[in-house]
């Protein structure tokens, strides 16, 4: 069997450009790559008819965050919770999760302060402009 090895994490978003500015500016990545695919192989690979798409990937320290957005997009897919079959995150560590919650503009919304586990992981979820959950953790 051959040997796997992670390559990304992608999340699809309707609004590639404010999506990489909140990535970017305010988890402060950086932008790796950027370009667009289309065409009938690529339509077909991801089983929608016509379909291009717009990419942006973000580094996090050996993780690469791929953002895409979609032409045509779809909607209708409210963001699951986490308790939810299928629902995903992205979990990005911090040496000092208090510190870097304070950083953060008012207007990002968290689920809840920083709080530490029974595990002794201090955790906090936040959503990004699309309602996409991330992690952010001090083990």
């Amino acid at each position: 069997m051959a040997t796997l090895s992670a390559h990304h994490v992608g999340i699809t978003v309707t609004d590639l450009e404010e999506t990489l500015a909140f990535y970017r500016d305010t988890l402060d990545l950086s932008v790796a790559d950027r370009f667009s695919v289309g065409g009938e192989a690529f339509a077909d690979a991801v089983g929608v008819e016509g379909a291009s798409a717009e990419f942006a990937h973000l580094e996090a320290d050996g993780t690469r965050i791929e953002l895409v957005e979609y032409d045509p997009e779809a909607r209708g897919s409210p963001a699951a919770g986490l308790n939810q079959p299928g629902a995903t995150h992205v979990g990005l560590s911090v040496d000092d999760l208090d510190r870097f919650a304070a950083t953060l503009p008012d207007d990002v919304p968290t689920i809840s302060e920083p709080r530490t586990t029974e595990t002794g992981t201090k955790i906090l979820f936040l959503r990004d402009p699309e309602g996409n959950l991330i992690e952010l953790l001090e083990a």
